[in-house]
C-alpha cells in the first residue's frame, strides 16, 4: 500500500467519522490545543508583533512537529498509519458540527423562536445576536456556513493532501490561532498580527477551491462565477471574499452589508447585490446542503490531486 493510498484511506475514514459522529462532546483535541495556546500567550504576551510571531511559531510549529513525530512513529505499520490519518482528519474536520449548529438556528427561526436562535448564534459565529432580527441572523448563518466550509473542511483537506498528518494538524492550529488572537481587539491588534497573516496564507488555496466547488456544485453556477469575479475583492478578507461571493451567487442571495461584532459595527460591501435577493430562513438549509456537497467534492478532489502528483513524482 503506497503512501498516497494510505493517506486516502485514512482521510476518507476520518471524513466518514465526522459525518457519522461529528465533533466529540468532551476532550476535543482542538480544545486542548486552545488551552495550550492560551497558556503560551500568558507566558509570552507583550503588545508587540515580534512576541506574537513567537507565539504563532511555538503553537503552530508545535502542532506540525507533533504530527510529524506521530506519523514517523507509526510509519512501519500501514494499519496504524491509516488509523492516525483517520483520527487526525476526524479531529480537524468540522463539517457536521457546522451543519448541526446552522440547522439548530434555522429550526428555531422557522418556529418563530428568535430568542432561542439568538442564544445559539454565538456557537456558530462572533456576531452580536442582540443586534440582529430573524433575517439578519439567517444572513449571518449563511455567511458563517460559507466561510467555515473553507476553514473547517476544505482548507484542512487541502493541507492534508499536501503534507499528510502534519498538514492537517498545522492548518487547524493556524486557523484556531487566528480565531483566538487574530482579531483587532486592543490586546491582539499587534500581538495577533502574525497569526492573522499566517492564516491568510494557509487559507488561500482552500478558499479558492471552496469557491470553485461551490460554483460547480451549486444551483446557479453562472451566478456563482459572476458574483465571485465581481465582488470577491470587495470583501475585507482575502479568503472569505471568494467563498462568500461564490455561495451568494450560487444560492441567488445577497450577503454582506452592515454587521456588529461585540458592539463594533462594520459596513461591508454587499456581495451579489445586483441580482441576489435578501436571505430568508429557508436559505440556511440550502447553504448547509451546498456546504456538504462542497466538502465531499473537496475530499475527492484533494485525494485525486495527491495521487496525480505522487504518480508524477515516481
Amino acid at each position: 500500500m503506497g503512501a498516497d493510498r494510505t493517506y486516502a484511506y485514512g482521510a476518507a475514514a476520518g471524513v466518514l467519522g465526522d459525518l457519522l459522529l461529528g465533533d466529540p462532546r468532551r476532550g476535543h483535541p482542538v480544545a486542548a490545543f486552545g488551552r495550550a495556546a492560551t497558556a503560551v500567550e500568558g507566558a509570552l504576551w507583550h503588545d508587540h508583533r515580534g512576541w506574537g510571531a513567537v507565539h504563532t511559531a511555538v503553537c503552530a510549529g508545535g502542532a506540525v512537529a507533533l504530527g510529524a513525530l506521530a506519523a514517523r512513529a507509526v510509519r512501519p505499520s500501514r494499519t496504524a498509519s491509516v488509523a492516525l490519518t483517520a483520527a487526525a482528519t476526524w479531529a480537524v474536520v468540522g463539517g457536521t458540527s457546522l451543519a448541526r449548529e446552522a440547522d439548530a438556528i434555522g429550526r428555531a427561526l422557522a418556529a418563530g423562536d428568535v430568542e432561542a436562535a439568538r442564544a445559539r448564534l454565538p456557537h456558530l459565529c462572533g456576531r452580536d445576536p442582540q443586534a440582529l432580527d430573524a433575517d439578519g441572523m439567517a444572513r449571518a448563518v449563511v455567511e458563517s456556513v460559507a466561510e467555515n466550509t473553507s476553514d473547517a473542511v476544505v482548507g484542512a483537506l487541502v493541507w492534508g493532501a499536501v503534507a499528510g498528518v502534519p498538514g492537517l494538524l498545522g492548518f487547524r492550529a493556524v486557523n484556531t490561532l487566528d480565531a483566538m488572537v487574530g482579531h483587532k481587539s486592543p490586546r491582539h491588534r499587534r500581538y495577533g498580527w502574525a497569526s492573522a497573516r499566517l492564516d491568510d496564507v494557509a487559507g488561500w488555496p482552500g478558499a479558492r477551491l471552496t469557491a470553485v466547488l461551490a460554483t460547480v456544485a451549486g444551483p446557479d453556477p453562472r451566478g456563482a462565477l459572476r458574483a465571485w469575479k465581481a465582488d470577491a475583492r470587495k470583501h475585507p478578507s482575502p479568503n472569505a471574499g471568494p467563498v462568500e461571493a461564490a455561495f451568494a451567487g450560487a444560492l441567488g442571495v445577497r450577503l454582506g452589508g452592515t454587521l456588529s461584532y461585540g458592539g463594533r459595527v462594520e459596513h461591508r460591501p454587499v456581495l451579489n447585490g445586483g441580482t441576489g435577493r435578501p436571505v430568508r430562513v429557508t436559505d440556511i438549509d440550502r447553504a448547509v446542503r451546498l456546504s456538504r456537497r462542497v466538502g465531499l467534492l473537496a475530499l475527492g478532489t484533494t485525494l485525486a490531486a495527491r495521487a496525480l502528483l505522487k504518480g508524477r513524482g515516481k
